[in-house]
């Protein structure tokens, strides 16, 4: 696949200027680069796969890097590597003196934290926001987390700091069900008795189907559906 658009992304600012029709075919070259990338060097294909459209949506609609944004895990981040000036090194990923496969504060202005595994971002992201406020600054901070992090216990200390400070906070819950083994816990099951609730269920198939009715933007707008 010949790429178009990926090569003329140098910041998430060019994100900003992209139609849906060219944001869609950024999406698919990102993820044909992650495959062949991963193909040679190894790394992690599943997390970053299902988390291209949400990088994207996410980079416009804040100003990074003055923004922070914290991934949780730390390896779904190849695509925020992709559109934050590092695709001409994306080769090196996971090798020798190459990119790191998590986010690397020395790496990059736009990665805010060094994170490896999981259920680290909420509360990585209330000592941001306590930090910004002490200081009198003004950008915001966006922890995005998987479900199988979600479980974690630093995870649920993190929740229970954010929800006492009353602070400008934003936590994104990506609710992919990719876990390296099954999810356990309250939590989890919680999760998955509303992912199968009928009354949702058949909420979703409602809105997919009014949506595939309007012309040209309906049907990208249908599929997103399926995923709320």
């Amino acid at each position: 696949m010949r790429e178009e658009i990926l090569p003329q992304i140098n910041s998430p600012e060019d994100i900003k200027k992209l139609d849906l029709p060219s944001l869609e075919l950024l999406a698919q070259e990102i993820r044909q680069r992650i495959i062949s990338t991963v193909e040679n060097n190894g790394g992690h294909l599943g997390a970053n796969l299902g988390v291209v459209e949400l990088t994207l949506a996410l980079h416009s609609i804040v100003s990074a890097p003055r923004d922070k944004i914290i991934w949780d895990v730390g390896h779904q981040c190849y695509t925020h590597k992709l559109i934050t000036g590092r695709q001409d090194r994306f080769h090196t990923l996971r090798q020798w003196e190459g990119l790191s496969g998590f986010p690397l504060p020395a790496e990059s202005e736009y990665d805010h934290f060094g994170v490896g595994h999981s259920s680290t971002s909420i509360s990585a992201a209330a000592g941001m926001v306590i930090a910004r406020d002490l200081l009198g600054e003004d950008y915001r901070v966006v922890a995005v987390i998987g479900d199988g992090a979600l479980t974690g216990g630093m995870a649920f200390e993190g929740l229970n700091h954010i929800g006492s400070l009353g602070k400008d906070i934003l936590v994104i819950l990506n609710d992919n069900e990719m876990s390296i083994t099954n999810n356990v816990g309250a939590l989890s099951d919680y999760l998955g008795r509303i992912r199968s609730d009928t009354r949702l269920y058949q909420a979703r198939e409602g809105l997919a189907a009014f949506l595939r009715g309007i012309p040209l933007v309906g049907p990208p707008l249908a599929r997103l559906a399926h995923k709320v």
